[in-house]
């Protein structure tokens, strides 16, 4: 991912075509150690394509992440249950706070 970060970088900084050498400065600069190979993986794959295709490419690769989407009902459950519970303990604590021998401070 940082090796795909430089190369976005840098072709926002106006660098047409990023090398290998562009891509090690980059990660030099923020004393990343660079693996020679991922980035000649990284070239040989973004090869011929422009920023927009690569970032369309990552969406769609993106999309069929599952991300828990599913147990969001669950825990919507979950939680309005909880705010429940909380709110019946404020409630109780308010009545025991009002137990104070029968009077209050400024009676």
């Amino acid at each position: 991912m940082k090796y795909l970060a430089a190369y976005l970088l840098l072709l926002n900084a106006g660098n047409a075509s990023p090398s290998a050498a562009d891509i090690k400065a980059v990660l030099e600069s923020v004393s990343i150690e660079v693996d020679e190979e991922k980035v000649a993986k990284l070239l040989a794959e973004v090869e011929g394509k422009n920023a927009e295709e690569l970032i369309a490419e990552g969406t769609e690769k993106l999309s069929s992440v599952p991300t828990g989407g599913a147990a969001a009902p669950a825990a919507g459950a979950a939680s309005g249950a909880s705010e429940e519970a909380a709110e019946e303990e404020v409630a109780e604590e308010k009545e025991e706070s009002d137990d104070d021998m029968g009077f209050g401070l400024f009676d």
